[in-house]
């Protein structure tokens, strides 16, 4: 009875000493949660940037039909990939980020592709659109980099002893970071 006693008062000063961690825990999930936002605001703003220039090329009767298609699909493709807060796991990001990649692809080739044209060069939407897109992508990498800094905080806290007890408990998981896309590991080959 004495070692039961003994085992409750050390249970009830783990818990008055640490506060089981519950309110640092929700206040770093929501972090995470808010950073998320952050991020699916900048791509917001690329998917916006991206719906305008597609709108000034389809005016240049000239421009590459068959490019056009795949750029207008892959951010078709990449706005139906909708991920809230509450679905961060890693599978879901991963959907995600593959969404998104197409995206930055079709720019890739539209801005490729636009070589060919001098007409749609020259045009101040495009060229506005080329300004745009270079500040937005280091937006959205800054966005990752935040949100992947609020998750690891919130990772390694829901991961410490003794929070790790508590943290599934009251039902709090790891989240996913941002990875960076495999095809990206491979350095371009540049030939003069």
């Amino acid at each position: 009875m004495k070692r039961l006693l003994l085992y409750f008062f050390g249970l009830v000063v783990l818990i008055s000493q640490s506060s089981c961690g519950y309110n640092t825990m929700v206040e770093l999930d929501q972090n995470v949660k808010s950073q998320w936002s952050k991020v699916q605001s900048s791509y917001q703003r690329r998917t916006d940037l991206f719906n305008n220039v597609v709108n000034t090329i389809k005016g240049s009767a000239k421009f590459e039909q068959g490019t056009l298609k795949e750029v207008v699909q892959a951010r078709a493709a990449a706005t139906s990939v909708q991920l809230s807060p509450d679905q961060l796991t890693p599978e879901n990001l991963k959907k995600f980020q593959d969404a998104q990649s197409q995206i930055s692809q079709g720019i890739g080739r539209l801005l490729a592709v636009q070589e060919n044209y001098p007409e749609l060069k020259t045009t101040s939407a495009f060229q506005d659109f080329q300004a745009q897109i270079e500040g937005t992508e280091n937006r959205i990498n800054v966005e990752r980099n935040k949100f992947n800094d609020a998750t690891n905080a919130y990772n390694t806290y829901i991961r410490s002893f003794p929070n790790n007890l508590f943290a599934g408990m009251f039902g709090f998981q790891q989240k996913p970071y941002f990875e960076a896309d495999p095809a990206s590991q491979k350095a371009p080959q540049v030939q003069f």
